[in-house]
């Protein structure tokens, strides 16, 4: 399992120019559009490691001058998501932004408690027991979701 970059100490400048980057390229070699709002959309969800919902997406798209309807929001974060550059956090009922945009991988979430921060970290569930489960029972995974939730290392320390 690769580290979860929501804990640790990075570049977070060169992390938002970076993925952005990345966004850019991909979507111009497969032909989607990267239009203002949806690009507005991951610069927000790149702004912080925590989940965000739809309406505080949609607030900063509206003082952007954006649009303020909730579509807006809604369709730009699907775009997000099927493109391979968010994630949907379905324990909280919001978006983070894939720290891998673009490469096969099957994230798990570490949603922390008391800060709210998600840090995505990569698994291979077909590997582990919920694999050997799945052979067992003729099953072929296609997708999983894994949210665990605790306490980040910061706030494990404030709490000892």
């Amino acid at each position: 399992m690769s580290n979860p970059i929501g804990f640790q100490d990075h570049d977070h400048t060169a992390c938002i120019k970076s993925t952005l980057t990345r966004a850019e390229a991909h979507c111009a070699a497969s032909g989607l559009r990267f239009t203002p709002v949806r690009r507005r959309a991951l610069e927000i969800l790149l702004a912080e490691h925590r989940a965000l919902g739809a309406y505080d997406v949609l607030a900063q798209l509206a003082a952007a001058g954006l649009g303020a309807q909730p579509p807006v929001a809604y369709r730009a974060l699907d775009f997000l998501v099927k493109a391979g550059f968010a994630h949907k956090i379905e324990a909280l009922n919001a978006y983070i932004a894939c720290t891998r945009p673009g490469e096969d991988h099957a994230p798990a979430f570490l949603i922390c408690r008391t800060c709210h921060n998600v840090a995505e970290a990569d698994t291979a569930p077909a590997r582990g027991r919920l694999g050997d489960a799945a052979r067992a029972a003729g099953f072929t995974i296609e997708r999983t979701v894994v949210e665990a939730e605790g306490l980040c290392p910061a706030c494990h320390e404030s709490a000892v």
